[in-house]
């Protein structure tokens, strides 16, 4: 279910249609209503968000081409049955380890990656838990960008525990044991989904 502010929808869909009408379009007026649309959005986000506009056109112009949603990864490791979660040093809350996707790397490449980045483990990506929409996921509805969540199961083959310029804990947790989570990134819902799939890896992969 979408939960986020109708302002948010219409904004970020309207800057979808402008930043892509200016990367494609060759007629100097059609170029003109995509830019005075790109502001519109704008500021349509600075009313509903608090931001300033130039802010947020500052943001929005610094994407370029055609719009398509930002890729988060986040692996769910376990061991003994406790689930390996990082505590975020940007608001000390804890997560599935994880982040943006980078170029030249595989998805899964990508999160073995962000686990060894941010809890010092190494580890082997083994299943697509899910791959879902971040509108409809539960996270709180603040972020401007389109964004899929891909959740990996992942077996830890060695390291140790180790935080990171982003992290200050890491530690694993039961299921019945989750410390406050930091919601922007991971929600209860898609922790009980990893242990559901970690019980049960004959499960299909959910989407959204």
């Amino acid at each position: 279910m979408n939960s986020e502010p109708a302002w948010l929808t219409v904004a970020r869909e309207l800057q979808a249609i402008a930043q892509t009408g200016l990367a494609f379009s060759k007629d100097p007026f059609d170029l003109q209503r995509f830019q005075r649309t790109r502001e519109l959005a704008a500021q349509l986000m600075a009313q509903g968000s608090g931001a300033s506009a130039e802010r947020i056109l500052d943001l929005f112009e610094r994407d370029v081409g055609y719009t398509t949603p930002k890729v988060d990864v986040r692996g769910a490791a376990f061991i003994d049955g406790q689930i390996l979660l990082v505590q975020e040093a940007s608001d000390g809350c804890w997560t599935l380890p994880g982040g943006w996707a980078d170029v030249n790397q595989t998805a899964a490449e990508c999160v073995v990656r962000e686990i060894t980045e941010e809890s010092g483990f190494e580890a082997r990506a083994t299943k697509l838990v899910a791959v879902s929409d971040y509108r409809k996921s539960g996270h709180p509805p603040r972020r401007v960008d389109s964004i899929y969540k891909l959740t990996f199961l992942c077996d830890i083959t060695g390291g140790e525990p180790r935080t990171s310029e982003e992290t200050t804990g890491v530690a694993f947790f039961s299921r019945n044991s989750l410390p406050s989570l930091s919601l922007g990134r991971t929600t209860e819902a898609q922790i009980d989904r990893a242990f559901r799939h970690h019980q049960c890896v004959d499960l299909p992969t959910e989407f959204d």
